[in-house]
């Protein structure tokens, strides 16, 4: 797999470039990423890996607006990330932020009452459009609670792209779930992005996950995160593991993270 930062590219969506991340705690200032860069592209799948306390959570607050830069720029469209909006939506780890008293209509039609973006009509058509395009007409009235995990997320991606984002925002959604269930997971959110083609920034510690969710990942250094690569995971996904492509791409990964360490132990060490 050749660094994705060499080939040619369009125009970039997103673009972050030389970006310091900063936060305090009651006894320290904690910079959790140092001068990163990278771009994410219309209908990317882009994914931030890294070991736990690199800073993916931290990038994804700045993009987010929540967290501005002590260093460097955060753009979107070409316009500089001053604040929250909602061109830039997340999406929860378990997609338990739905709602549960209110319906499969009802949750997605909410955010566009909230924000008063659209009248009562257009929210009310866009609400029933998005629900179709997720393929959940069949289920607009029904509750949360009578959803499977992968209907839930669904939801919770529709009642996102009902404000037409620029960019989904997700972090480590899968991380809680067991292998089977986030294999599930998997599947439905890269056969729903094969749908709808919506830009997506996906953060995780998982090294296998990053190179099925990604069609390109960036991977950060331990504490403070700094750029290791971005590497080109176009074309890899469930049905490539095992083959010889997809454990070329795993070992790179393992030595820009580990060096030359035992796969399985740089595996557990990433999850530490």
């Amino acid at each position: 797999m050749a660094d994705a930062r060499h080939r040619p590219m369009t125009s970039a969506l997103l673009e972050v470039k030389g970006v310091t991340l900063q936060y305090k705690t009651p006894r320290h200032l904690v910079t959790a990423t140092y001068q990163i860069d990278f771009s994410v592209h219309q209908s990317d799948r882009y994914v931030i890996l890294g070991p736990s306390g690199c800073g993916k959570t931290t990038v994804l607050k700045g993009v987010g607006g929540f967290m501005p830069p002590v260093e460097g720029s955060i753009r979107i469209n070409g316009r500089a990330i001053e604040s929250p909006g909602p061109d830039r939506m997340m999406v929860f780890q378990e997609f338990e932020q739905l709602m549960p008293w209110k319906t499969v209509y009802q949750n997605v039609l909410f955010p566009m009452k909230v924000t008063k973006r659209f009248g009562a009509k257009e929210a009310s058509e866009r609400a029933n459009a998005v629900i179709e395009k997720v393929g959940l007409t069949k289920f607009r009235d029904i509750y949360p609670h009578m959803l499977s995990g992968g209907m839930k997320m669904r939801v919770a991606i529709a009642r996102a792209m009902a404000l037409e984002p620029d960019i989904l925002l997700m972090d480590e959604p899968f991380a809680a779930l067991d292998a089977l269930t986030r294999r599930t997971m998997q599947q439905e959110l890269l056969s729903l992005w094969d749908q709808l083609r919506f830009t997506v920034l996906f953060v995780t510690h998982s090294i296998e996950e990053a190179i099925i969710i990604g069609s390109r990942i960036l991977v950060l250094s331990p504490h403070p995160g700094r750029v290791r690569a971005e590497l080109d995971a176009e074309g890899l996904d469930h049905n490539s593991v095992g083959r010889p492509e997809f454990g070329i791409l795993t070992k790179r990964i393992h030595t820009l993270l580990f060096g030359e360490k035992h796969p399985l132990r740089a595996q557990q060490e990433i999850r530490a």
